[in-house]
């Protein structure tokens, strides 16, 4: 009875199949000044999608420290589509290289993963399994978090089990 309840619970939150939309914000959810965003757990080898606009950005502060998931891993102008507020042809962003904590080296100010005590860089858009067995966490990889600002919202999804898909009619 007890693994029959467990499992149900397990069920109730674990990463929806289609749709879920999560907001991760440069310094409320930074590795080095924030909190993560528990997205939900996942079982190892599970696939997973996490997606969001490369013209959806957030910042290290300034200069040139503006970024989409990805980090900063070039020199960024502004675009007519992207939600820097700077005039077309501006330089927002540059290339600020890697940031190496708790065993990952991933681009500054991109999206990272964690399950258990293990990370992953994730980036704008990560079609991918799980890397572990837990609570998938999500948080902006940055060395500090005081000048941080803006936000990137991100679909989340898993692709259920073949055992859990719905019998065929």
């Amino acid at each position: 009875m007890y693994k029959l309840i467990a499992g149900a619970l397990l069920g109730v939150a674990a990463l929806p199949a289609q749709g879920a939309i999560v907001v991760v914000a440069a310094k409320a959810n930074s590795i080095t000044g924030g909190t993560s965003v528990v997205v939900g757990p996942v079982t190892a080898g599970q696939a997973i999608t996490i997606s969001s606009s490369t013209d959806d950005l957030w910042s290290a502060g300034p200069p040139y420290r503006i970024s989409d998931a990805n980090g900063l891993v070039g020199v960024r102008y502004a675009t007519a589509t992207d939600d820097s507020g700077q005039p077309v042809g501006t330089q927002i962003g540059d290339d600020y290289g890697l940031f190496t904590l708790n065993g990952l080296s991933a681009p500054f100010g991109s999206l990272v993963g964690r399950i258990g005590s293990s990370y992953q860089f994730l980036g704008a858009n990560f079609n991918g399994t799980a890397w572990g067995t837990g609570n998938l966490e999500l948080m902006y990889w940055d060395q500090f978090s005081d000048d941080n600002f803006g936000e990137i919202t991100f679909n989340i999804g898993a692709v259920p089990e073949p055992t859990t898909w719905p019998p065929l009619p």
